[in-house]
């Protein structure tokens, strides 16, 4: 089934019956207008058709319909079927009351019902069949994930210890430390912020920007301890993002990835730039690092960015970009969300 969809084989078999029927119905072509007419009577019909239902599901749907503009999709939609009209009655026309000769069908107007029906039909068919493909690819999607979530689950609990012995015993450690050992005692706090944000305000679906901006921070600042001088790590977030809700650590994998994969080269400079911002609904996260030439970074089988992937199409379906650029020297993430 997965190949089926994959090639577009649905979409094959579906226009191969469609013509097949057309051919049919339109038998009657061959023997009264010859072999060229025919032909160009099953071409042109079906290619008008073709058109107009893949500018719906391709671009108006998805442009005007599920982002809230219907008046505007409604109106581009019948002025598609108008046009397919005024052209198909433009060729029956020629082809009935001219190349056959039936007089009687020599008027422009005369198939206007028929020809808009049937384009407005197979519209509304194709954008169901293909509603119904994406409805069933999500459901899929969301059973492995939840699979995969299970999974993961069942891993922390077999690994979990008691959350209040292990932050009592990061307290104990935290006054054990010398106080003049400020950068020591920053860090375990850190640590801990980090670690009951994991613990107790990552169950919601979504949590405020400001929260996540700063476990993000935190993550960054614990990162570059293990850093030397000759990396650059900045980290920037806009004074304009905030008042809304995102996803939970949702943003982490793509900073876990540049510090994995971050180069360490002495003759030219090392860097992670992290940038965040919010400009009216759109929400925008950039990261660039330096790699290693060799490092493939971004590859099929990778589980995190598949898996944060997998996320943003089930949770911002249809409103987020995901732009992923791996060149010989860098790597570059741009997600923009458009937030309701």
């Amino acid at each position: 089934m997965k190949l089926f969809f994959k090639y577009k084989l649905d979409h094959v078999l579906f226009w191969f019956v469609t013509i097949l029927f057309h051919c049919f119905l339109k038998s009657f072509t061959w023997t009264k207008a010859g072999p060229f007419h025919f032909v160009l009577e099953i071409i042109l019909r079906n290619g008008l058709l073709a058109a107009v239902c893949y500018f719906n599901m391709l671009y108006l749907f998805p442009r005007f319909f599920k982002k809230g503009s219907y008046s505007f999709y409604i109106f581009s939609l019948m002025l598609c079927l108008v046009v397919y009209t005024a052209l198909k009655n433009l060729h029956d026309t020629w082809l009935n009351g001219y190349v056959i000769g039936d007089v009687a069908k020599r008027n422009f107007f005369l198939n206007s019902y028929y020809n808009f029906s049937t384009a407005l039909f197979y519209v509304a068919f194709t954008l169901a069949l293909e509603l119904s493909k994406r409805w069933y690819n999500q459901q899929q999607l969301l059973q492995k994930i939840q699979v995969e979530k299970l999974n993961t689950e069942l891993q922390y609990l077999k690994a979990q210890m008691n959350p209040h012995f292990l932050f009592n015993s990061l307290n104990s450690i935290h006054f054990q430390i010398d106080k003049a050992n400020t950068t020591a005692r920053e860090s375990l706090q850190k640590f801990s912020a980090m670690l009951r944000y994991q613990l107790y305000e990552c169950n919601a679906d979504t949590v405020p920007i400001e929260k996540e901006i700063n476990y993000l921070q935190h993550y960054v600042d614990m990162q570059r301890l293990r850093k030397d001088n000759h990396y650059q790590i900045n980290f920037n977030a806009s004074a304009t993002t905030g008042n809304f809700s995102i996803a939970p650590l949702l943003l982490l994998p793509f900073i876990e990835n540049a510090f994995k994969y971050l180069s360490a080269h002495t003759d030219k400079p090392n860097y992670i730039n992290i940038h965040i911002n919010k400009t009216g609904n759109m929400f925008s996260f950039n990261i660039v690092n330096t790699k290693d030439a060799t490092a493939p970074v971004y590859e099929e089988g990778g589980i995190g960015l598949k898996n944060v992937e997998r996320r943003l199409e089930l949770l911002y379906n249809g409103n987020h970009e995901l732009y992923i650029d791996d060149n010989a020297e860098t790597f570059s993430v741009q997600l923009n969300i458009t937030l309701p």
